[in-house]
């Protein structure tokens, strides 16, 4: 939090850097509560340039009836609606998972209620979601949520290709247990 966005006056910056580790707090705050087991964010620019994504691990509530087979539960997910976005069943670390991806554009009510500065850096965002069943634990299963606003064109090549590390960081996944 040491840098600021453009466009934020050099003297709202301290503001603006309490106001967004308040924002970042309480979100990990209600991660946690959801469920969040680990959330991730980079700390440093690379290359020069800061990248303003996360993503968040997070036990589910789903399927705690051990009667439900996966499949089932995949084919409910990919069939529900996701407005301006996509769901589809894919594999990750040999299992049958779902990916659901979509853009969020800030809700402008809820936004007219947070501190200006971070209103002045409220932006569009892609969000992708896995929603894996825990293997050899039928009933449990996680997500993983990632969400970015690129360089600011949530349709930009740049944010295209954060999207695809992300999709790649996942097809990395593997169980194991100790």
């Amino acid at each position: 939090m040491g840098q600021v966005p453009e466009g934020i006056p050099r003297d709202d910056a301290m503001r603006f850097r309490l106001d967004m580790r308040r924002q970042l707090e309480k979100q990990a705050r209600a991660a946690r509560r959801n469920g969040g087991l680990d959330l991730y964010l980079p700390v440093l620019p690379r290359g020069g340039i800061f990248l303003m994504a996360s993503f968040i691990v997070a036990e589910m509530p789903i399927s705690r009836d051990h009667a439900v087979p996966s499949q089932a539960v995949i084919d409910q997910l990919v069939n529900e609606d996701v407005p301006g976005g996509t769901a589809a069943a894919v594999d990750v670390a040999g299992a049958l998972a779902l990916r659901r991806a979509h853009r969020s554009i800030p809700d402008e009510e809820k936004l007219n209620s947070t501190p200006r500065a971070v209103q002045q850096a409220a932006l569009p965002t892609r969000r992708v979601e896995y929603v894996i069943p825990v293997v050899d634990d039928p009933g449990r299963w996680i997500s993983i949520n990632f969400s970015t606003p690129g360089d600011g064109d949530i349709d930009s090549e740049f944010t295209d290709v954060l999207v695809e590390l992300f999709d790649a960081v996942v097809g990395t996944f593997k169980w194991s247990y100790e």
